[in-house]
């Protein structure tokens, strides 16, 4: 047994210090990035973002969207009916803007996610003129620069679409709220400088107007219920590049309890298998396979120790994995500390969320990823879905 975990922690210690070592290099993209001049690149712009329910900080997160300093754009806000319990904050938003805003009512989904079905019938009302479409949530803060940065890129003709990633703060201290940051936030270093290998963020994307139609966009959502992996699989099938934009992240605050932690969660990962079979089968089994490693390790040293016998090594052996893994996570806080100078404080007066709990949320993903090995059937804003394929999306209630 103890060969066998000897040769677990080895494999683990080397991909982490690879993971490391992928961290430093996605550092170093990051500051470059940050120091990138965006240009004068000013096309028309339309800013679509979906809006359902009343969440923390709504009305603060939908007028950060009419402060960009991109000089030529339009906000539109989108609901599926009048009834929304946003509506009211929505329309005062709209009103009160120094862009020009407007409020679109979609109606209900048939065969179709709800922010899919939005975007649909914002994007088929759209008027002529913008170049550029960028797709944002009603939970993220973007800061001023955003819109100007996202867009830039989008003067080489080549790119398929710009993305970037958000990053979650808590409004609470309690376990969930904090574990959901600390879920996130791996994610971010998934998005790298490999332009062939990002997917789009549906918080945070911006592609042309042409590329969107020549592409079909609009007939691929038809029947999907994410938008983002749709986006991303129709610029990966055209062999369009995905520009990832670290001076873009978007700062979301948050706050859940267990309930919604394990929905939110389970959701993002059966979403994944859907979409990208290849990507969660390759994520399920590296995860799997550290919470395998760390929990046979724990048990071999404390079976040792009991035994009277040295548990040094044993333990060093457990413990690497866990070290480099706090150090990828330290590696994450420092880059998104200098993308968002504004909040530097208050990240780092979280960054033990990153280095103390990050370290276990592989176990988290596990027990998601087991989740979604078992059901195709999701809950995503009280509307519960079956999803059969990235085709064949079925609304089976509220």
């Amino acid at each position: 047994m103890e060969n066998l975990f000897l040769f677990l922690a080895t494999l683990q210690i080397l991909a982490g210090l690879y993971l490391v070592y992928a961290a430093v290099k996605w550092l170093s993209y990051a500051r470059r990035r940050g120091a990138t001049d965006p240009g004068f690149y000013s096309p028309r712009t339309a800013v679509l973002c979906p809006c359902k329910g009343v969440e923390p900080g709504l009305e603060r997160n939908l007028s950060a969207l009419c402060e960009f300093d991109h000089q030529n754009y339009e906000i539109f806000f989108i609901l599926a009916s009048e009834s929304d319990a946003a509506a009211g904050i929505v329309k005062r938003v709209a009103s009160q803007a120094h862009r020009k805003a407007h409020v679109i009512f979609a109606g209900a989904p048939q065969g179709c996610g709800e922010k899919v079905n939005n975007l649909r019938a914002a994007i088929q009302q759209l008027p002529e003129g913008f170049e550029v479409l960028v797709f944002t949530d009603s939970d993220g803060r973007p800061g001023r620069s955003w819109l100007r940065r996202l867009t830039a890129p989008l003067a080489d003709s080549g790119i398929g679409a710009t993305t970037t990633m958000r990053w979650l703060i808590p409004n609470e201290n309690n376990l969930p709220t904090l574990l959901l940051a600390a879920w996130n936030a791996p994610v971010l270093t998934m998005l790298g400088e490999n332009t062939a290998k990002n997917f789009c963020w549906g918080g945070g994307t911006a592609i042309r107007r042409s590329v969107f139609e020549q592409r079909g966009i609009l007939e691929e959502w038809q029947h999907s219920v994410s938008d983002d992996y749709s986006v991303t699989i129709t610029l990966q099938r055209a062999g369009l590049p995905i520009v990832f934009l670290p001076e873009c992240l978007t700062v979301s605050y948050v706050e859940t309890d267990f309930a919604g932690l394990m929905e939110f969660t389970n959701r993002q990962i059966l979403i994944t298998r859907v979409y990208s079979p290849k990507l969660w089968a390759t994520t399920f089994a590296t995860h799997l396979l550290f919470c395998v490693t760390i929990v046979f390790g724990i048990f071999l040293t404390l079976q040792v120790f009991f035994a009277g016998r040295p548990v040094s090594q044993l333990a060093a052996l457990t413990f690497l994995p866990l070290l480099l893994a706090a150090i990828r996570g330290a590696l994450r806080v420092t880059a998104v500390q200098e993308m968002l100078p504004s909040l530097k404080s208050q990240i780092q007066q979280q960054s033990w969320i990153h280095l103390v709990l990050g370290i276990w949320i592989p176990f988290l993903y596990a027990t998601n990823f087991l989740a979604s090995a078992v059901t195709r059937k999701i809950c995503w804003r009280g509307i519960r879905y079956q999803l059969n394929s990235p085709q064949d999306t079925v609304i089976i209630g509220k």
